[in-house]
């Protein structure tokens, strides 16, 4: 077994896990010393997971909230219908992003997280004191969603998606 697969399998072992996994434990699993054992978890942190250590061992230190960035497209009839959706399942707009090709990247904080906060910035947009950023890059424009899960991140992807709203990040879209 490679290092690298040792510590995925470290990984895998500590996230299953409720209770802390102690690095002779591990060391015994792997046939290994609890020195390489702590050299896999500075490699597992230096990746970015949040491993602890506990006088009682290792644990994963699960992030209180994930996040998505779903790409958009939509009316601006529609924008209180993508709110709707992204907020009625459980999510949070943290902002909206465009890439404009003369101004560049442009983020603009937004924090909605209901019918009701949704429903206020529908109405400042339909006032008329401003109109949705979406409008510089021909409606293509991105969200950053928040969520307690995963699996609720994949249910407002598919009820975006069936909406007709979520495109792939991977198309090439025009200003």
């Amino acid at each position: 077994m490679t290092g690298s697969e040792r510590r995925k399998e470290i990984l895998a072992h500590i996230q299953k896990n409720k209770l802390p996994v102690s690095g002779a434990q591990l060391a015994k699993m792997y046939d290994v010393s609890r020195q390489v054992i702590v050299q896999d978890i500075a490699l597992i942190r230096a990746a970015g997971h949040e491993i602890l250590s506990t006088n009682r061992g290792y644990l994963l230190q699960a992030p209180l909230s994930f996040s998505r960035v779903f790409k958009v497209h939509h009316t601006d009839e529609e924008v209180k219908e993508e709110l709707y959706t992204i907020v009625d399942l459980g999510g949070e707009v943290v902002n909206v992003m465009v890439n404009h090709k003369v101004y560049g990247h442009i983020v603009a904080d937004l924090h909605i997280n209901s019918r009701r906060r949704a429903m206020e910035f529908v109405e400042d947009m339909e006032s008329g004191k401003s109109s949705p950023l979406k409008n510089i890059t021909s409606s293509y424009h991105y969200h950053l969603v928040e969520a307690d899960s995963e699996e609720t991140l994949d249910l407002i992807a598919s009820a975006l998606q069936e909406k007709g709203f979520l495109i792939d990040k991977t198309e090439p879209w025009e200003i």
